[in-house]
């Protein structure tokens, strides 16, 4: 099985001026959804979907990432820390989606993984 990259997402200070600013830049569709406090972008049918996240610890600077496609979070996070990565957001249940999970590959880049549910 091979791990496609399913989606991607921009953690923002401020995630209601950057939905504006990139739905303007690019013409893409942005959808809140409150509950989650999160942006769902529609690229079109061309592209990859993504996201833009309100950062909501204080400390967490913006970032961009991408989201690969796995069938074990924790087996995979296992495998990161053995690799030199590091853990930074356990797997975490996205309601009525899958789960995600965020880590540091060797030299600090943040990438996530997710399992659909």
């Amino acid at each position: 099985m091979t791990n496609p990259v399913v989606h991607w997402e921009l953690g923002a200070k401020d995630a209601a001026k950057m939905g504006a600013f990139y739905g303007e830049l690019f013409g893409w569709k942005i959808e809140h959804n409150a509950a989650m406090n999160y942006r769902m972008v529609d690229t079109g049918d061309q592209g990859l979907g993504g996201g833009i996240r309100q950062n909501d610890k204080v400390s967490m600077p913006p970032y961009v990432t991408f989201y690969v496609q796995v069938d074990d979070l924790q087996a995979y996070l296992d495998k990161v820390e053995q690799l030199g990565g590091k853990t930074m957001v356990p797997p975490t249940v996205i309601p009525n989606m899958g789960a995600f999970a965020l880590f540091t590959d060797p030299e600090g880049q943040m990438l996530g993984l997710f399992k659909a549910g």
